[in-house]
């Protein structure tokens, strides 16, 4: 998700109250959101606005508390509480130490509390708290507290290293929930689920039987005791008639909510769930170590490991893009876990194809527990698609929207629980307990052995709901503390919903306990962040290091071969180091943990994601200068100067994006990677290649098909919008950093022009594996994303000159196969020092004289160590344009080079037609494309 797409992909939170409401209020003293301005940061200071404050003189505050809630204004004085003390203010402003990851506070006045007993804060602190200004004798202000702060100074030190969620040692389970404000806690165990239930109740176990009926009363009610961290701990049996073992439990947190203004009993899940009933209704005491829920394969077969993270080589994919349309499969196993490995499933040939060409990796997006779905199948509603509807009727797109809230379809972006496969991906009936741990479990394994890595993309900065709502778990357990608030009491949602805090310890150990469950329990090997530049530097390296402490021989997996990368764009009310030093581009110099590179992406399409008509501008891939654009308003002359200057930008991604690299720009200076320019910004930020993600097009926003519809003239052939699509592919795998893909792009998918199809359903997002059908042409897309553009969509949808046929993507998918080929024949491609890459790699004819449409990279082999002993060295060729080239090359006269035997044997006809002239030192490529040359040892 991009900053520009911030109207994205999940329902709005629902937020009481607005940030400007007033801080006084006539009958009652409001502590909601909006009405919380007072930042207790320590159990001594409270951050207070200097804007309510004309002339300190004659001004006093107090702190106020009421342990029930009900503080209230009556005839001028504070009534319905107790005053807990004076506030002094101090001289001088807040110390960098109290505005530590609150940068926005750094202008607020510092009051001083003084003399609590720490006993009398924390007995406060479950209560409603207020903080009242006096002048002359009169109430000013009377606001209320927001104090994640103060329950970090309190509790995070040991809180931090205790023991949370269930965990089972010796014949005991114990369960741990931290919720220091809550003023008690109770834990309810129900009965068994799954397998065990039906074992109960069978005798036996049958696979096919029915799980038993919803619980609606608890089995045992067990009173939970806090210690001085604000953990409450309860234990069980793990053994006889009352094992507590695949037991459903629930905790009851009797807590102070101060957006109801009230005490409350919530009966929420448990926020370390490692197991669910279906539809994530209870949590399940699963023991994840227990045989019955390894599957023999995923315990068996171990994930190839890198040599080095730039060889990473990914493939980003839906669980249920991949097989909800898969035909050859029983209707029960599409869009399951289980599809993957299927031996009928036609989704598993082609993943095992990539694999063996030099696919690595397969990037699921979020498998963890999500909101949206529905998990019981007969309560997924399905799309009734009319037939003979037209390819841009708007029938179609009407009858996904009719459901789209209640059928099986959404990607996943509105986190529910972070330790707990998500349920509706499990087969039906198998959604409970350790059931749908077994399946994921299986999908893993299946991948492992066509050789491929798994990422889990993971949702950390924000969650689907906050507040009361029945969806929101942290907020129920610890009012305030879990989200980020602005600083008037309100949660910020520029991350489209609830954002999370991870500058705050304990959401901050949320993430890195999950993620060490997943890479430890379900062994993946790598994460994406969705997001990450709204999260700190230091969470990152956080969870680096807890991730590196893992090892084969104590937890069965190498952690340091986990590959970190994610979203590092740089919006919202983090912006620019307002709070703290973000994880964004240019932020992570040595953490080798990857950004997201938009550069490569916009100087291949054109343009920028901001543009109101995409048709406008155009880039290296879809005829920048090249080609006549009417509609452009920039001369030929501008054109040009963009075309040389968006490949200088495609130029410095293929060389690892390097902050030091230096090249010859097309102004004429040689420039350093972060000198050379990206909209105002440096077009470099990394300091090792891994630290750049080499992209083109993602799920978000329209697939590199369809960007190109929108962008080649629409006269452009389908032979070559093929050669296009190849040509854009061959930016990201014939460079330095690692790749990323799409998945469908290698077929020329297509959803039908969807601008953002997060909730469009299968009938835009399934993929047809058998290649018949890219997608192209199912219908206007979504209303809600799309309508504005439905007048310019609709004659592009109808045009059967931009439906590509099964023969063009069975040859898009041929060459994107020797794109992987050609990038794994030789580690000169993958190179993973920034010094290797500094030395050996080249482009030669740049600069402002630079033949538009061309780019010529050379690795040449003979400087530094040598890293491929068969190989002197290589000559990556790109020629977009649409006339064939002949560039004599700078500094290779008299050189041998060869055609790469992956274009000798492959399936690109056009590009066996490049040819090298030693003596010449000169190349010739074809139009529309992409060829690799090799230096062979003399």
């Amino acid at each position: 998700m991009t900053p520009t797409e911030q109207s994205a992909h999940q329902s709005t939170a629902e937020h009481a109250g607005a940030a400007d409401a007033p801080a006084l209020l006539s009958d009652a003293i409001a502590t909601g959101p909006g009405h919380q301005r007072a930042h207790l940061l320590t159990p001594g200071v409270i951050a207070w606005p200097a804007d309510l404050v004309d002339d300190a003189a004659g001004t006093s505050w107090e702190l106020w508390v009421a342990p029930e809630g009900g503080l209230t204004l009556a005839g001028g004085q504070v009534a319905g509480g107790e005053r807990l003390g004076e506030l002094t203010l101090r001289e001088g402003p807040l110390t960098e130490a109290e505005t530590k990851d609150r940068r926005h506070l750094a202008g607020h006045l510092a009051l001083e509390l003084g003399g609590l007993d720490r006993t009398v804060l924390e007995q406060a602190l479950t209560g409603q708290l207020a903080v009242v200004q006096r002048r002359g004798g009169g109430i000013e202000v009377a606001t209320g507290v927001q104090i994640a702060g103060v329950l970090d100074a309190l509790y995070a030190e040991e809180a931090s290293v205790a023991p949370l969620g269930p965990r089972l040692a010796g014949d005991r389970w114990g369960l741990s929930l931290w919720a220091p404000t809550a003023k008690s806690v109770a834990l309810q165990v129900f009965g068994p689920v799954g397998h065990a239930a039906r074992d109960a109740e069978l005798g036996t176990q049958q696979p096919g039987a029915q799980p038993p009926p919803e619980h609606e009363q608890p089995a045992v009610t067990v009173p939970m005791e806090r210690d001085g961290s604000g953990i409450w701990r309860a234990s069980g049996p793990a053994v006889g008639a009352e094992d507590w073992t695949d037991r459903a439990y629930l905790f009851e947190v009797e807590v102070y909510v101060p957006r109801e203004g009230r005490v409350v009993k919530n009966r929420v899940t448990d926020p370390y769930s490692v197991a669910l009933t279906v539809d994530s209704e209870h949590s399940v005491l699963v023991d994840l170590t227990d045989p019955r829920w390894a599957p023999e394969q995923w315990a068996s077969t171990p994930a190839q490991r890198l040599e080095r993270p730039a060889q990473q080589t990914i493939y980003e994919l839906h669980v249920r893009d991949f097989s909800g349309g898969d035909e050859a499969l029983p209707v029960e196993l599409r869009g399951t876990y289980l599809a993957f490995g299927h031996p009928d499933s036609t989704g598993t040939e082609r993943l095992r194809e990539l694999a063996e060409a030099g696919l690595t990796t397969v990037h699921l997006l979020p498998t963890y527990d999500i909101a949206t779905i529905p998990e019981r199948r007969s309560r997924q509603k399905q799309a009734v698609i009319p037939s003979g509807a037209g390819p841009a009727s708007i029938e179609q797109q009407a009858a996904a929207g009719e459901v789209a809230d209640e059928d099986a379809y959404n990607w996943g972006y509105d986190p529910f629980h972070y330790l707990a496969p998500e349920g509706s991906y499990a087969t039906d009936g198998h959604q409970d307990g350790g059931e749908r741990t077994a399946q994921f479990r299986s999908m893993v394994g299946a991948l492992h052995d066509m050789g491929l890595q798994v990422v889990l993309d993971v949702v950390f900065n924000h969650t689907a709901h906050d507040g009361q709502h029945e969806r929101s778990v942290l907020d129920r357990i610890v009012p305030g503390y879990y989200h980020r608030l602005d600083a008037a009491g309100s949660v910020e949602d520029s991350t489209c919903t609830s954002n999370t805090a991870t500058e705050h310890a304990m959401m901050r150990r949320l993430m890195v306990d999950a993620l060490v469950l997943w890479a430890r329990h379900y062994r993946v090997d790598g994460f994406r962040f969705d997001l990450m530049g709204h999260h700190r530097r230091v969470d990152m390296e956080a969870v680096r290091e807890a991730l590196d402490a893992l090892t084969l021989e104590t937890d069965g997996v190498d952690g340091k071969g986990i590959y970190l990368y994610g979203e590092g764009w740089n919006f919202g009310e983090v912006a620019d180091g307002a709070r703290f030093t973000q994880a964004t581009q240019g932020n992570l110099d040595g953490t080798s943990i990857g950004c997201f590179n938009d550069r490569i992406r916009d100087a291949v399409h054109g343009g920028s994601l901001m543009d109101e008509d995409a048709r406008m501008n155009r880039g290296f891939a879809t005829g920048l200068f090249l080609t006549h654009n009417e509609l452009s308003p920039h001369s030929a002359q501008e054109q040009r100067a963009d075309l040389l200057h968006r490949t200088d930008q495609i130029r410095l991604s293929m060389a690892g994006n390097l902050k030091d690299y230096e090249l010859l720009a097309s102004t004429g200076q040689v420039l350093r990677g972060q000198e050379l320019d990206y909209n105002g910004s440096p077009a470099a930020f990394a300091s090792r290649p891994e630290e750049n993600v080499n992209y083109v097009d993602a799920h978000d926003n329209e697939t590199l098909f369809d960007t190109f519809v929108w962008k080649l003239p629409q006269d452009t052939s389908m032979d070559v919008r093929v050669r296009l699509n190849t040509l854009a592919l061959a930016t990201v795998a014939l460079g330095q950093s690692p790749a990323f893909w799409a998945a469908g792009t290698d077929l020329l998918r297509s959803k039908s022009l969807d601008t953002d199809s997060y909730n469009s359903g299968d009938l835009v997002n399934m993929i047809d594996w058998t290649m018949q059908d890219s997608g192209f042409g199912r219908g206007l897309p979504s209303a809600g994303r799309n309508q504005h553009l439905w007048e310019l969509q609709a004659p592009m949808l109808e045009d059967p000159a931009m439906r590509p046929t099964p023969e063009h993507i069975a040859r898009s998918a041929a060459m994107a196969l020797d794109l992987l080929r050609l990038r794994h024949s030789t580690p000169l491609f993958t190179l993973g020092d920034p010094e290797l890459i500094k030395q050996k790699v080249t482009f030669p004819n740049a600069g402002p004289e630079a033949t538009p449409g061309l780019l010529l990279m050379r690795i040449d082999d003979t400087i530094g160590p040598d890293v491929d002993p068969a190989l002197d060295g290589l000559l990556v060729v790109l020629n977009a344009s649409p006339e064939a080239i002949c560039e004599q090359v700078e500094g290779m006269e008299g050189t041998c080079l060869e055609l790469s035997a992956v274009h000798v044997d492959g399936a690109d006809a056009v590009a066996r037609e490049t040819t090298w002239d030693a003596a010449a030192g000169a190349v010739t490529v074809p139009a529309y494309t992409a060829a690799v040359l090799v230096q062979r040892i003399s």
